[in-house]
C-alpha cells in the first residue's frame, strides 16, 4: 500500500512538472512571436520585469520607426525625448495600441504594422499611404 502511494505522488509530480514546464514553453514562444492578426506581427526582444502596460495607462516609449527597406523616418531615441501616449484610446495608430499592450517595464517590442493598422493608403509626414512600418519599442514607464 505505501509503495502504491509513492507511486501515485511520483506520478503527480511528474505531471504537474510537465505541464508547468510545457506550458511555460509554449507561452513563452507565444509572448516571443506572436501573430495577432494575419499581418501585425509582434516580436518581444527582451520581455521586460516590470508594470503591465494595459488599455487606460498612460505610457512611455523610446521607439525607432523605419519602412521595410530600413530607411529611418522617426525616432525619440535620436531626439533624447521620450513619447508618452494612453494607451488604448486611439491617440495612436491601431497598430501601437494592439502592439503595445501587454509590454513589461522594461521590455524591448518589435512591431510589423501593416498600413492599415497605420496610415492606411493616405500619406503622413514623410510616411507615404501604403506603407508598412516597423517599430523598434521599448517601454520605459506605465502611469
Amino acid at each position: 500500500m505505501k509503495n502504491i502511494l509513492i507511486f501515485i505522488v511520483l506520478v503527480v509530480v511528474v505531471l504537474v512538472g510537465a505541464k508547468i514546464y510545457f506550458g511555460n514553453t509554449v507561452e513563452k514562444q507565444l509572448t516571443n512571436n506572436i501573430d495577432m492578426s494575419s499581418e501585425l506581427k509582434i516580436v518581444d526582444v527582451v520581455e521586460g520585469a516590470g508594470e503591465v502596460a494595459v488599455a487606460g495607462k498612460t505610457v512611455v516609449v523610446h521607439y525607432t520607426g523605419t519602412f521595410e527597406d530600413g530607411t529611418k523616418f522617426d525616432s525619440s531615441v535620436d531626439r533624447g525625448d521620450p513619447f508618452t501616449f494612453l494607451l488604448g484610446s486611439g491617440g495612436v495608430i491601431q497598430g501601437w495600441d494592439i502592439g503595445v499592450e501587454g509590454m513589461k517595464v522594461g521590455g524591448k517590442r518589435s512591431l510589423v504594422i501593416p498600413s492599415d493598422l497605420a496610415y492606411g493608403d493616405a500619406d503622413y509626414g514623410s510616411i507615404p499611404g501604403g506603407s508598412t512600418l516597423l517599430f523598434d519599442i521599448e517601454l520605459l514607464e506605465v502611469k
